[in-house]
Protein backbone atom coordinates (compact mmCIF):
# COMPACT_ATOMS: atom_id res chain seq x y z
CA UNK A 1 0.00 0.00 0.00
CA UNK A 2 1.28 3.45 -0.88
CA UNK A 3 1.98 5.86 1.95
CA UNK A 4 -0.42 8.76 2.35
CA UNK A 5 2.00 11.38 1.01
CA UNK A 6 2.70 9.44 -2.20
CA UNK A 7 -0.98 8.67 -2.68
CA UNK A 8 -1.88 12.34 -2.13
CA UNK A 9 0.76 13.47 -4.64
CA UNK A 10 -0.54 10.93 -7.16
CA UNK A 11 -4.10 12.26 -6.89
CA UNK A 12 -2.98 15.89 -6.95
CA UNK A 13 -1.28 15.17 -10.29
CA UNK A 14 -4.41 13.43 -11.58
CA UNK A 15 -6.51 16.42 -10.53
CA UNK A 16 -4.05 18.84 -12.16
CA UNK A 17 -4.47 16.87 -15.41
CA UNK A 18 -8.26 16.92 -14.93
CA UNK A 19 -8.17 20.72 -14.45
CA UNK A 20 -6.01 21.12 -17.59
CA UNK A 21 -8.60 19.14 -19.51
CA UNK A 22 -11.23 21.57 -18.17
CA UNK A 23 -9.24 24.50 -19.58
CA UNK A 24 -7.30 25.59 -16.50
CA UNK A 25 -3.67 26.68 -16.73
CA UNK A 26 -1.67 25.15 -13.87
CA UNK A 27 0.69 27.70 -12.33
CA UNK A 28 2.02 25.75 -9.36
CA UNK A 29 1.56 22.55 -7.45
CA UNK A 30 2.27 21.94 -3.80
CA UNK A 31 2.96 25.60 -3.02
CA UNK A 32 4.28 25.70 0.54
CA UNK A 33 4.52 28.50 3.06
CA UNK A 34 4.98 28.52 6.78
CA UNK A 35 1.19 28.69 7.00
CA UNK A 36 0.13 25.75 4.89
CA UNK A 37 0.33 24.08 1.52
CA UNK A 38 -1.85 24.76 -1.48
CA UNK A 39 -2.24 21.68 -3.63
CA UNK A 40 -2.84 23.40 -6.98
CA UNK A 41 -2.76 27.03 -8.08
CA UNK A 42 -4.27 27.63 -11.51
CA UNK A 43 -5.87 30.15 -13.82
CA UNK A 44 -9.45 29.59 -14.95
CA UNK A 45 -10.10 32.31 -17.50
CA UNK A 46 -9.56 35.47 -15.41
CA UNK A 47 -9.79 33.75 -12.01
CA UNK A 48 -6.75 32.83 -9.96
CA UNK A 49 -7.84 29.57 -8.35
CA UNK A 50 -6.44 27.94 -5.23
CA UNK A 51 -7.43 24.28 -5.17
CA UNK A 52 -7.52 21.88 -2.22
CA UNK A 53 -7.56 18.19 -3.14
CA UNK A 54 -8.82 15.50 -0.77
CA UNK A 55 -8.83 11.78 -1.56
CA UNK A 56 -10.53 8.82 0.10
CA UNK A 57 -10.37 5.28 -1.27
CA UNK A 58 -13.79 4.52 0.19
CA UNK A 59 -16.60 6.18 2.13
CA UNK A 60 -15.53 4.42 5.34
CA UNK A 61 -13.69 7.56 6.47
CA UNK A 62 -16.47 9.86 5.24
CA UNK A 63 -16.73 12.22 2.31
CA UNK A 64 -13.30 13.61 1.38
CA UNK A 65 -14.61 17.19 1.32
CA UNK A 66 -15.59 16.88 4.99
CA UNK A 67 -11.86 16.79 5.75
CA UNK A 68 -11.56 20.46 4.79
CA UNK A 69 -12.01 21.94 8.24
CA UNK A 70 -12.37 25.62 9.16
CA UNK A 71 -8.77 25.49 10.43
CA UNK A 72 -7.60 24.14 7.06
CA UNK A 73 -9.57 26.86 5.21
CA UNK A 74 -7.93 29.50 7.41
CA UNK A 75 -4.47 28.14 6.63
CA UNK A 76 -5.13 27.92 2.90
CA UNK A 77 -6.40 31.50 2.82
CA UNK A 78 -3.30 32.74 4.63
CA UNK A 79 -1.06 30.82 2.23
CA UNK A 80 -3.00 32.32 -0.69
CA UNK A 81 -2.44 35.83 0.67
CA UNK A 82 1.26 35.07 0.93
CA UNK A 83 1.28 33.76 -2.66
CA UNK A 84 -0.47 36.88 -3.93
CA UNK A 85 1.99 39.14 -2.16
CA UNK A 86 5.05 37.11 -3.15
CA UNK A 87 4.03 37.12 -6.82
CA UNK A 88 3.06 40.79 -7.02
CA UNK A 89 -0.69 40.41 -7.49
CA UNK A 90 -2.90 43.39 -6.71
CA UNK A 91 -5.26 41.78 -4.20
CA UNK A 92 -8.00 44.34 -4.82
CA UNK A 93 -7.96 43.78 -8.58
CA UNK A 94 -7.42 40.03 -8.84
CA UNK A 95 -10.32 37.62 -9.19
CA UNK A 96 -9.61 34.93 -6.60
CA UNK A 97 -11.44 31.68 -6.09
CA UNK A 98 -11.04 28.75 -3.75
CA UNK A 99 -12.07 25.38 -5.17
CA UNK A 100 -12.15 21.98 -3.51
CA UNK A 101 -11.87 18.66 -5.27
CA UNK A 102 -12.94 15.56 -3.44
CA UNK A 103 -12.04 12.19 -4.85
CA UNK A 104 -13.91 9.16 -3.54
CA UNK A 105 -12.53 6.02 -5.10
CA UNK A 106 -12.17 7.21 -8.66
CA UNK A 107 -15.10 9.65 -8.67
CA UNK A 108 -14.13 13.33 -8.86
CA UNK A 109 -16.32 15.99 -7.24
CA UNK A 110 -15.10 19.49 -8.18
CA UNK A 111 -16.71 22.28 -6.14
CA UNK A 112 -16.02 25.80 -7.40
CA UNK A 113 -16.09 28.60 -4.81
CA UNK A 114 -16.02 25.97 -2.08
CA UNK A 115 -14.91 28.41 0.62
Amino acid sequence: MENKRKLGAKWEKIIADYLRDEGYVILEMNYRTRYSEIDVIALDNKDLVFVEVKYRSSANAGDPLEAITPKKVYRIRNAALYYLSEHGYDIDNTNIRFDAVGVLGDKINHVKNAF
